[in-house]
């Protein structure tokens, strides 16, 4: 009996101790999303291999099923000094050089500034007094006024 749990127990620890050099199914986390590993879309692909933060070691993993992203897409460009018209985009019209000109727009001149408020007198007493000022007091030998003998 004992035996027996001993070998359930060891085979147990030994399978989940060799679990981590599987394969996963690589799912987004939301739809639209890819998830992009070394230049490939691994969305819903297989991935295998020793990868990741957990590991000592970083070995690039094999993706089975994913596609090629180009990380830079190929788009058109337009170079006007080939003196060719673009396929696509607005059409541009030169106007002739001896066109009637629109009358010139009138001046416009707006300027803003900003300076500092002039500061208050300064007075003696100060801006968050105490609740209670003491007075110093001098009374050199006689007794202080008011004080019963």
């Amino acid at each position: 009996m004992r035996v027996g749990m001993t070998a359930a127990f060891l085979a147990a620890m030994i399978s989940a101790a060799l679990a981590g050099g599987g394969f996963e199914v690589v799912i987004p986390g939301r739809p639209g999303v890819p998830i992009i590993i070394n230049g490939v879309d691994a969305s819903y692909a297989v991935v295998e291999g020793v990868w990741g933060l957990g590991k000592g070691n970083q070995v690039a993993p094999t993706i089975y099923g994913g596609r090629y992203v180009d990380p830079l897409p190929s788009v058109g460009r337009y170079y006007p000094s080939a003196g060719q018209t673009p396929g696509y985009g607005r059409l541009e019209i030169e106007p002739p050089e001896n066109r009637a000109l629109p009358r010139p727009a009138e001046s416009y001149h707006q300027s803003w500034s900003v300076q500092s408020a002039p500061l208050p007198a300064q007075s003696s007493v100060p801006v968050d007094p105490p609740a209670i000022i003491y007075a110093p007091q001098d009374y050199r030998g006689t007794p202080p006024p008011n004080v019963p003998r």
